[in-house]
């Protein structure tokens, strides 16, 4: 019995650290839990502007593993925005002719199955995950638009050209505009409006002379033509 009292108090002493280290972990979730969701919000725009940069250029910068974890990681991204994703699965077989999960690893199997390099519709790839609720109402079209891409086997190799600057900022930059702005093409000087307006008034005066010219003439000609007539009325005797 005396063992037991002297172990009761042990036993005590544990259990109030446990909930003492429950209690902190449940404080500590719901913060961790948030930072995780930010960081994959932040890894979300970055892959986003990685795309952007091929879909533009046609091009990769990036080691091809890396590249294609991106594509994997929203390729996935994309498929699960549309409503298919939380269908029932007789559903899902209704409209896919499938499981939403046997579809999206069909499809990210034919994107790993690229080992040496990204096959050479990657910028096709990029444009359609970039848009894809815009071009594509439903997932079944998205998934062929997909698969038609990913069935070919040629590939493209490492861009080694410099990387375009402004791809090279965070989404954040960008957002905040930190670029430098942009001067309009032909920037108008100080006193510009008074120069068009000086050069409107000439191109009227110069107008306004040829006008006069033109009447001096008129009637210099009429004169002339007056002057001639009485020469060529033929008279009575002749």
């Amino acid at each position: 019995m005396e063992e037991l009292a002297n172990t009761n108090p042990e036993q005590s002493t544990i259990s109030s650290d446990v909930t003492a280290h429950n209690h902190d972990n449940l404080a500590s979730g719901p913060s961790d839990h948030d930072g995780i969701e930010s960081k994959q919000e932040i890894a979300g725009e970055e892959v986003r502007s990685i795309l952007e940069v091929i879909a533009a250029t046609g091009k990769f910068w990036h080691d091809w593993d890396k590249l294609k974890t991106m594509l994997s990681f929203h390729l996935k991204q994309v498929l699960s925005e549309y409503p298919e994703e939380k269908m029932a699965s007789d559903q899902q077989n209704s409209f896919l002719g499938e499981s939403y999960q046997e579809l999206v690893k069909r499809l990210d199997d034919a994107l790993n199955s690229f080992l040496e390099g990204p096959p050479f519709t990657l910028q096709r790839l990029c444009e359609i995950l970039l848009a894809a609720r815009n071009t594509y109402p439903n997932l079944s079209k998205l998934a062929l638009a997909l698969e038609k891409n990913l069935l070919v086997t040629s590939t493209l190799t490492i861009c080694t050209d410099p990387y375009p600057p402004a791809a090279m900022q965070t989404p954040n930059e960008r957002d905040n505009g930190t670029e430098e702005p942009q001067q309009p093409p032909n920037p108008v000087p100080n006193g510009g409006d008074a120069m068009v307006r000086d050069r409107d008034e000439i191109m009227a005066e110069v107008e306004a002379d040829n006008e006069d010219e033109m009447t001096i003439d008129m009637d210099a000609f009429e004169d002339t033509v007056r002057s001639s007539e009485p020469n060529s009325v033929p008279t009575e005797n002749s």
